[in-house]
């Protein structure tokens, strides 16, 4: 079986894509900014902005026949004031990443890019599908539909066989930074109240990390992926106060307060469509959003207990 390169091995979604391919008995090789011993598996400290290591690396322990790049901040909340850091990290290291499958002919790269990239939706286009156009309201955001295009780019001048998905709102063990799912769940642990100004009439396309983790590895093995781009999500389409209802379900104790209308800092963005991603990659959301959450409060819990 070939070697899979797996950055970003100590985040949320690479290190649920390094235990599937633990588990499933698949070599590879987990990379982050920091090294460690996550369940099983190590992690080299190797940074994709340092092209000597990674090419350090790739002789010590490849031949590498593919890349799962999940290595970069992980969200428009982070470096919000450091939109060089953001370029930095997230364009910068997928170059390196591009030019090093390149030159050392692997067989595909998995990005890992985000509905960010979208930005808001087009009005009235619903559900929304991968034509539609990207448009970020973010650094973030643009960070992502830039290494989409340059994807495309090393594919259609150098060969590079490149697949980006465009992920949702990812939760799950694991999770540490703010979103408004953690941030509930926590307030009702802790007693306390969520509160928030607005948002009652936002959306959450929320997706479970396990499900994120399974697209990647189905996008890896694929024997060729008819578009570059597929939107990866789950398939539920909740409203804050929806989402808060279910958090109730797992942690009675939750009381939220969230203020009408929809938070002017975010994109409005419409049902995903998940079809191009079922039919030409196998993917479908396994794991239901009350199951999830259910989970994910249970994680949570044994850590405030802990």
């Amino acid at each position: 079986m070939e070697k899979i390169l797996v950055t970003g091995a100590g985040g949320l979604v690479g290190h649920a894509v390094c235990r599937m391919l633990a588990a499933a008995g698949r070599p590879f090789t987990a990379i982050d900014v920091g090294t460690g011993e996550e369940e099983g598996f190590r992690i080299a400290a190797v940074d994709v902005r340092d092209v000597h290591r990674l090419y350090a690396l790739a002789d010590r322990e490849g031949p590498f026949g593919a890349v799962i790049h999940c290595g970069a901040l992980s969200g428009p909340m982070l470096a919000r004031d450091n939109p060089v850091l953001v370029h930095d990290i997230n364009v910068t290291g997928t170059v390196n990443l591009l030019e090093f499958a390149r030159v050392k002919a692997l067989r595909r790269v998995v990005f890992c890019s985000s509905v960010s990239a979208y930005g808001s939706t087009p009005p009235g286009l619903s559900p929304v599908t991968e034509d539609a156009p990207l448009r970020p309201s973010t650094v973030y955001g643009a960070s992502k539909a830039a290494c989409e295009a340059l994807a495309h780019g090393y594919a259609l001048q150098h060969g590079v066989d490149t697949v980006s998905l465009r992920i949702g709102w990812v939760y799950g063990p694991r999770r540490k930074t703010a979103c408004d799912l953690h941030d509930m769940i926590v307030a009702g642990l802790k007693g306390e109240v969520f509160r928030r100004p607005c948002g009652a009439a936002t959306m959450r396309q929320y997706v479970h990390v396990d499900d994120i983790a399974r697209a990647l590895l189905l996008a890896t093995d694929a024997a060729a992926t008819p578009r570059r781009a597929y939107t990866i999500t789950g398939d539920s389409f909740l409203s804050l106060p929806e989402v808060a209802a279910i958090v109730r379900d797992c942690v009675p104790s939750l009381v939220a307060d969230i203020g009408p209308g929809i938070d002017p800092q975010e994109d409005v963005q419409a049902r995903f469509d998940l079809s191009a991603a079922a039919d030409e990659l196998g993917y479908r959301p396994a794991v239901p959003v009350e199951e999830g959450i259910a989970r994910y409060a249970d994680w949570l819990r044994r850590r405030e207990e802990g």
